[in-house]
């Protein structure tokens, strides 16, 4: 009977929706810098993402996208250059019934083209053709300091304002694969809900609501919310020393396929300064870089289609993520050896990849600076071409 009961909930586990996401959103009422931020951490079935800069209706925006979707039909998360920004988790329990819909890429790509404030956003809501096909979490911000989530299905939406002091006491609110206005039986990703949960109390009683903290740790946390569990905790002695662990309802999994964090401006600040801090692949092989969107479309070219439809930065990285995930069939692609990233003589991929990640966000803060005070793209489109051939470099030799 323990041997059945073992068995069903392994099936059970492995049975949730590959299709799931984890996100922040934080007024600049309490970020370090007065700037708002929305993330979103996108586990997905197509693994292979990239940037592109694409012309909208109205609005040039930055937008994440699957490998091959190079017009694009859907978008997952970005900003425009009139500052406004939108991410999503889908929502499996708003329209009622449960099960995923397939307009929310589509509404996001809208948005990004047409949108240029919070009630931009909400008027396109309300206009758009019912059903709208659509069940997720929307996060959104503008260049007015708006910052909020619209929990929304085929109809309708509801939305949480981060400004709010009494909807987001602490400034900040998270979403996972649930809404909190729908039928919580058909709730989904409870177990990251709590982990994400767990690390933003301990982030904002610490200090460490800002964006360079955010993005480089809610990616790499790895305790788990339910039984918390570290990974960290199991770290072997070496290389060698082969360990498989479960990477299931983590906040970081198998299926994690990218991260974007959208850092917003102040209200004294330009449009253009709104910064994706973006991890084109998964994260624990992957490193995050800022992106603005330029006069000239500049965009560093391994972060972007390469020619082929892909990025590679993320190709690289799912080739390095392969290497710890070798066990291929059936359910045990989620069993992870945890030795090839890290280990205790500090010798593994993830090991070697931060001082990388380190000097790329120094690098690109430092032309962030420059582009505020200055208004100087140069040193952004300069950077760029830096962070490719620095890359570049690094990554072969891994």
């Amino acid at each position: 009977m323990r041997r059945s009961f073992l068995i069903a909930l392994t099936l059970l586990l492995f049975a949730q929706p590959v299709w799931a996401c984890t996100s922040v959103v934080v007024s600049g009422r309490v970020t370090k810098d007065g700037r708002p931020i929305i993330l979103k951490h996108r586990d997905s079935g197509k693994l292979s993402n990239m940037t592109l800069l694409v012309q909208g209706p109205k609005y040039r925006y930055l937008g994440v996208v699957n490998a091959g979707d190079t017009t694009p039909v859907e978008v997952w998360g970005g900003h425009n250059e009139a500052g406004f920004a939108i991410i999503n988790t889908a929502a499996y329990n708003l329209n009622g019934n449960g099960g995923d819909t397939d307009g929310d890429g589509i509404l996001i790509r809208k948005a990004l083209g047409l949108c240029a404030t919070l009630a931009d956003f909400e008027r396109l809501i309300d206009t758009v053709k019912k059903p709208m096909d659509v069940n997720s979490n929307f996060a959104v911000l503008d260049a007015q300091g708006g910052c909020a989530y619209y929990e929304t299905g085929n109809y309708s939406f509801v939305k949480f304002d981060a400004n709010d002091t009494l909807v987001a006491p602490d400034g900040y609110l998270m979403r996972t694969n649930f809404g909190t206005t729908g039928n919580h039986k058909l709730d989904q990703g409870v177990e990251r809900y709590a982990a994400i949960t767990d690390f933003m109390t301990v982030a904002c009683n610490e200090g460490h609501l800002d964006h360079e903290y955010l993005v480089t740790h809610i990616p790499r946390y790895l305790t788990h919310g339910v039984t918390k569990t570290n990974i960290y905790d199991h770290m072997p002695e070496t290389e060698s020393d082969t360990k498989y662990f479960p990477f299931v309802d983590y906040t970081t999994r198998y299926y994690t396929a990218s991260v974007v964090l959208v850092q917003g401006v102040r209200p004294d600040e330009s449009p253009l300064n709104t910064v994706s801090w973006t991890i084109m692949g998964w994260p624990l092989t992957a490193v995050a870089i800022p992106l603005v969107i330029t006069p000239s479309g500049k965009l560093p070219a391994l972060v972007t289609d390469d020619g082929t439809g892909h990025s590679w930065l993320c190709e690289k990285a799912l080739e390095l993520k392969s290497r710890a995930f070798s066990l291929k069939r059936g359910n045990t692609k989620s069993y992870c050896n945890i030795a090839v990233l890290f280990n205790k003589q500090g010798t593994g991929i993830y090991q070697k990849i931060l001082p990388l990640e380190e000097e790329v966000i120094r690098q690109g803060e430092a032309a962030l600076s420059k582009l505020r005070d200055n208004n100087d793209v140069s040193e952004m489109e300069a950077y760029y071409d830096w962070v490719d051939a620095y890359l570049k470099e690094h990554y072969r030799a891994l």
